[in-house]
């Protein structure tokens, strides 16, 4: 562990989230942040001290219902990761065509009118239009009611179709970090193969400096990325692979601080 030194400045961190998250899979990461020197503590993302932070690390944010309010709060954080105008691209499925446009194979889909339903046979990728929660259904019935649950609650639905097998490939500064595969709608730990990160990483092209991604496929085509307040499945990597995983988290928050004027002795006196 590195020991703080009096001479040299030390930010303040804020993850933001909720007490579920930070006691559930991103229970780790204040111990790797403290490891590299780096203190951080938790605070919900409308928490009015989130303002005296030096650097704002988005984990969770209830923001669906909130879109407007959330974006705006988004734009006047000091530092905040990932960038303001990435959470904004990415909080609209609408950001698919931007993918499509550079080339990179993405899975069908459309956005549904209120009450429109799936009616063809065969695997589905139901989720709103704003937010996470996309789930595969098999038989329309459960995709049907999927959708009226989601439709009572307000939200805009998005409906896609593929076979293939789904991937959920994390990215962690920018690299590869860690694989899973999906059935039943769970994450299980898995490996991917080179081509498949190779889409990955063609899909976050041009987006600039990220601190963490999480990108679905389906067979080789994107079905979806989540870069606001993605879940990373810490909790569901073997002790080894999560320790190495969450220290290359804390490496790339290092990067990012130093990147942003942060360091340790950005500070210092003359």
């Amino acid at each position: 562990m590195k020991l703080a030194r009096p001479d040299t400045f030390h930010p303040r961190i804020v993850l933001v989230g909720s007490a579920r998250r930070a006691a559930g899979d991103d229970a780790g990461l204040v111990a790797a942040l403290r490891a590299r020197g780096l203190h951080a503590r938790w605070l919900a993302w409308n928490d009015p001290e989130v303002a005296t932070a030096h650097l704002v690390i988005l984990r969770e944010a209830d923001f669906a219902s909130r879109l407007d309010e959330f974006l705006e709060w988004t734009a006047g954080v000091q530092n905040l990761l990932n960038p303001p105008r990435v959470v904004a691209w990415n909080a609209d499925r609408s950001y698919l065509e931007d993918v499509a446009r550079r080339g990179v194979p993405t899975v069908p889909g459309q956005f549904y009118a209120p009450g429109q339903r799936v009616r063809e046979p065969g695997p589905v990728f139901v989720g709103p239009a704003v937010g996470a929660g996309t789930r595969r259904f098999s038989d329309p019935v459960q995709a049907n009611a999927y959708i009226a649950e989601r439709e009572q609650a307000g939200q805009r639905m998005f409906v896609q179709t593929g076979s293939a097998a789904e991937t959920v490939l994390v990215f962690i500064g920018g690299r590869p970090s860690h694989a899973f595969v999906t059935w039943d709608n769970a994450l299980h730990q898995g490996t991917a193969d080179f081509e498949l990160w190779e889409v990955g990483t063609a899909a976050l092209a041009d987006l600039g400096e990220l601190l963490y991604a999480r990108v679905h496929l389906v067979g080789r085509r994107v079905l979806e990325l989540q870069l606001i307040d993605p879940l990373l499945g810490w909790l569901r990597l073997d002790p080894q692979t999560r320790m190495m995983a969450q220290r290359e988290f804390a490496l790339a928050v290092e990067s990012a601080l130093e990147r942003l004027g942060l360091g340790p002795f950005s500070h210092r006196r003359p």
